[in-house]
Protein backbone atom coordinates (compact mmCIF):
# COMPACT_ATOMS: atom_id res chain seq x y z
CA UNK A 1 0.00 0.00 0.00
CA UNK A 2 0.79 3.72 -0.31
CA UNK A 3 0.81 4.95 3.42
CA UNK A 4 1.36 8.56 4.67
CA UNK A 5 2.29 8.44 8.19
CA UNK A 6 1.78 12.17 10.45
CA UNK A 7 3.76 12.56 13.44
CA UNK A 8 6.19 10.01 12.41
CA UNK A 9 8.78 11.60 14.80
CA UNK A 10 7.40 10.31 17.79
CA UNK A 11 7.61 6.93 19.22
CA UNK A 12 4.53 5.35 17.98
CA UNK A 13 5.21 7.22 14.46
CA UNK A 14 8.59 6.03 13.90
CA UNK A 15 7.42 2.48 15.04
CA UNK A 16 4.65 3.06 12.11
CA UNK A 17 7.24 4.33 9.60
CA UNK A 18 9.62 1.34 10.76
CA UNK A 19 7.04 -1.48 10.83
CA UNK A 20 5.54 -0.31 7.45
CA UNK A 21 8.72 -0.25 5.27
CA UNK A 22 9.19 -3.82 6.37
CA UNK A 23 5.90 -5.29 5.43
CA UNK A 24 6.98 -3.84 2.33
CA UNK A 25 4.81 -0.60 1.72
CA UNK A 26 5.77 2.70 0.34
CA UNK A 27 5.60 5.11 2.80
CA UNK A 28 5.90 8.96 3.03
CA UNK A 29 6.90 10.28 6.44
CA UNK A 30 5.24 13.98 7.27
CA UNK A 31 7.32 15.88 9.76
CA UNK A 32 7.82 19.33 10.78
CA UNK A 33 12.02 18.74 11.03
CA UNK A 34 13.65 16.23 9.46
CA UNK A 35 16.33 16.79 10.91
CA UNK A 36 14.57 14.82 13.51
CA UNK A 37 13.44 11.53 11.56
CA UNK A 38 16.36 9.63 11.14
CA UNK A 39 15.12 6.49 9.69
CA UNK A 40 15.73 5.77 5.75
CA UNK A 41 14.43 3.24 3.50
CA UNK A 42 14.09 3.06 -0.33
CA UNK A 43 10.66 2.90 -0.45
CA UNK A 44 10.67 6.08 2.38
CA UNK A 45 9.74 9.39 1.35
CA UNK A 46 10.42 12.37 3.90
CA UNK A 47 7.65 15.07 3.57
CA UNK A 48 7.91 18.75 5.63
CA UNK A 49 4.96 20.43 5.99
CA UNK A 50 4.04 22.93 8.38
CA UNK A 51 0.97 20.83 10.27
CA UNK A 52 -1.26 23.67 10.94
CA UNK A 53 -2.02 24.59 7.16
CA UNK A 54 -4.29 21.61 5.24
CA UNK A 55 -2.75 23.45 1.75
CA UNK A 56 0.42 22.40 2.95
CA UNK A 57 -0.74 18.89 3.75
CA UNK A 58 -2.24 18.21 0.36
CA UNK A 59 0.92 16.89 -1.26
CA UNK A 60 1.47 14.40 1.38
CA UNK A 61 -1.61 12.52 0.56
CA UNK A 62 -2.46 13.30 -3.13
CA UNK A 63 -2.93 9.22 -4.24
CA UNK A 64 -2.23 7.58 -1.02
CA UNK A 65 -4.42 4.46 -0.16
CA UNK A 66 -4.33 4.88 3.40
CA UNK A 67 -3.36 7.49 6.51
CA UNK A 68 -1.89 6.73 9.79
CA UNK A 69 -1.84 9.58 12.72
CA UNK A 70 0.24 9.35 15.70
CA UNK A 71 -0.09 12.93 16.13
CA UNK A 72 -0.94 13.88 19.72
CA UNK A 73 -0.06 16.04 22.71
CA UNK A 74 3.39 15.40 23.84
CA UNK A 75 3.51 16.84 27.46
CA UNK A 76 -0.39 18.22 29.47
CA UNK A 77 0.88 21.46 27.88
CA UNK A 78 0.40 20.47 24.61
CA UNK A 79 -3.37 19.73 25.56
CA UNK A 80 -5.30 20.40 22.34
CA UNK A 81 -3.25 19.90 19.72
CA UNK A 82 -4.52 16.36 18.73
CA UNK A 83 -7.61 17.80 17.54
CA UNK A 84 -6.25 20.89 16.04
CA UNK A 85 -3.51 19.12 13.98
CA UNK A 86 -6.11 16.19 12.75
CA UNK A 87 -8.37 18.82 11.82
CA UNK A 88 -5.49 19.73 9.45
CA UNK A 89 -5.06 16.03 8.35
CA UNK A 90 -8.83 15.73 7.57
CA UNK A 91 -8.80 18.73 5.60
CA UNK A 92 -6.07 17.50 3.17
CA UNK A 93 -7.76 14.18 3.20
CA UNK A 94 -11.30 15.14 2.03
CA UNK A 95 -9.78 17.66 -0.41
CA UNK A 96 -7.52 14.76 -2.02
CA UNK A 97 -10.50 12.32 -2.04
CA UNK A 98 -8.68 9.99 0.46
CA UNK A 99 -11.08 8.04 2.55
CA UNK A 100 -9.10 5.73 5.13
CA UNK A 101 -7.48 6.60 7.95
CA UNK A 102 -6.21 5.43 11.77
CA UNK A 103 -5.61 7.11 14.32
CA UNK A 104 -4.09 6.73 17.84
CA UNK A 105 -6.02 7.84 21.05
CA UNK A 106 -6.45 6.39 24.30
CA UNK A 107 -8.04 3.87 26.54
CA UNK A 108 -10.13 6.71 28.67
CA UNK A 109 -12.12 7.55 26.04
CA UNK A 110 -13.45 3.80 25.68
CA UNK A 111 -16.60 2.15 27.19
CA UNK A 112 -15.30 0.89 31.04
CA UNK A 113 -15.55 -3.28 30.43
CA UNK A 114 -18.36 -4.45 32.43
CA UNK A 115 -15.99 -6.64 34.55
CA UNK A 116 -13.77 -4.12 35.29
CA UNK A 117 -12.19 -4.40 38.85
CA UNK A 118 -12.74 -2.01 41.28
CA UNK A 119 -8.81 -0.84 41.66
CA UNK A 120 -8.99 -0.50 37.90
CA UNK A 121 -11.78 1.41 37.95
CA UNK A 122 -10.41 3.68 41.00
CA UNK A 123 -7.54 4.33 38.79
CA UNK A 124 -9.35 4.66 35.84
CA UNK A 125 -10.73 7.65 37.64
CA UNK A 126 -7.69 9.54 38.88
CA UNK A 127 -6.33 9.31 35.39
CA UNK A 128 -8.77 10.66 34.21
CA UNK A 129 -8.96 13.81 36.37
CA UNK A 130 -4.82 14.36 36.23
CA UNK A 131 -5.11 14.32 32.30
CA UNK A 132 -8.27 15.26 32.05
CA UNK A 133 -7.24 18.36 28.86
CA UNK A 134 -5.30 15.61 27.03
CA UNK A 135 -8.38 13.24 26.97
CA UNK A 136 -10.61 16.10 26.21
CA UNK A 137 -8.49 17.03 23.45
CA UNK A 138 -8.49 13.73 22.34
CA UNK A 139 -12.26 13.37 22.17
CA UNK A 140 -12.69 16.26 20.51
CA UNK A 141 -10.45 14.76 18.20
CA UNK A 142 -12.77 11.71 17.91
CA UNK A 143 -15.85 14.04 17.41
CA UNK A 144 -14.02 15.27 14.33
CA UNK A 145 -13.50 12.30 12.94
CA UNK A 146 -17.06 11.02 13.40
CA UNK A 147 -18.77 13.86 11.54
CA UNK A 148 -16.12 13.49 8.36
CA UNK A 149 -16.41 12.01 5.80
CA UNK A 150 -13.44 9.41 6.34
CA UNK A 151 -13.04 6.01 7.24
CA UNK A 152 -11.45 6.68 10.29
CA UNK A 153 -10.63 4.30 12.93
CA UNK A 154 -9.16 5.03 16.61
CA UNK A 155 -6.91 2.79 18.22
CA UNK A 156 -7.22 3.06 22.04
CA UNK A 157 -4.12 2.13 24.10
CA UNK A 158 -3.62 2.28 27.74
CA UNK A 159 -0.01 3.01 29.86
CA UNK A 160 2.42 3.21 26.39
CA UNK A 161 5.58 1.82 27.19
CA UNK A 162 9.30 1.09 25.34
CA UNK A 163 9.45 -2.49 24.84
CA UNK A 164 10.02 -4.60 21.52
CA UNK A 165 7.25 -5.42 19.14
CA UNK A 166 5.16 -8.80 20.23
CA UNK A 167 1.87 -8.17 17.88
CA UNK A 168 0.72 -10.55 20.76
CA UNK A 169 -2.45 -8.39 22.44
CA UNK A 170 -5.86 -8.56 22.78
CA UNK A 171 -8.25 -5.96 20.60
CA UNK A 172 -11.86 -5.12 21.07
CA UNK A 173 -14.02 -2.95 18.08
CA UNK A 174 -16.13 -0.91 20.09
CA UNK A 175 -14.79 -1.56 23.40
CA UNK A 176 -12.10 -1.78 25.89
CA UNK A 177 -10.17 -5.20 27.02
CA UNK A 178 -10.78 -5.68 30.87
CA UNK A 179 -7.72 -5.09 32.91
CA UNK A 180 -5.63 -3.88 30.07
CA UNK A 181 -2.85 -1.22 31.74
CA UNK A 182 0.44 -1.41 29.38
CA UNK A 183 0.84 -1.59 25.61
CA UNK A 184 4.23 -1.10 24.03
CA UNK A 185 4.41 1.86 21.61
CA UNK A 186 5.74 -1.00 19.11
CA UNK A 187 2.50 -2.94 19.26
CA UNK A 188 0.34 0.32 18.73
CA UNK A 189 2.07 0.78 16.05
CA UNK A 190 1.18 -3.35 14.72
CA UNK A 191 -2.50 -2.42 15.55
CA UNK A 192 -2.79 0.05 13.92
CA UNK A 193 -1.14 -1.07 10.50
CA UNK A 194 -3.75 -3.87 10.99
CA UNK A 195 -7.02 -2.57 11.20
CA UNK A 196 -6.14 -0.68 8.31
CA UNK A 197 -7.43 -3.50 6.45
CA UNK A 198 -10.26 -5.09 8.54
CA UNK A 199 -13.63 -3.53 7.28
CA UNK A 200 -14.81 -4.16 11.17
CA UNK A 201 -13.16 -1.37 12.60
CA UNK A 202 -14.26 1.57 9.95
CA UNK A 203 -16.23 4.01 11.95
CA UNK A 204 -14.95 2.32 15.32
CA UNK A 205 -12.85 2.59 18.36
CA UNK A 206 -11.07 -0.40 18.77
CA UNK A 207 -9.80 -0.74 22.29
CA UNK A 208 -5.91 -2.22 22.21
CA UNK A 209 -4.04 -3.74 25.02
CA UNK A 210 -1.95 -6.84 26.49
Amino acid sequence: MKLTVFGATGGVGQEIVRQALDGGHQVTAVVRDPARFALTGERLEVYRADFTDPGTLRGAVTGQDAVLSALGARSRADAGIAAKLTRSVLGAMDAEGVRRLVVVSAAPLGPVPDDQSVLDKAVLTVINSVFKDTYDDLRVMEADLAASATDWTSVRPPKLTDKPVTGRYRTVVGGTPPRGRTLARADVAHAMLTVLDDPATVKQGVGVAY
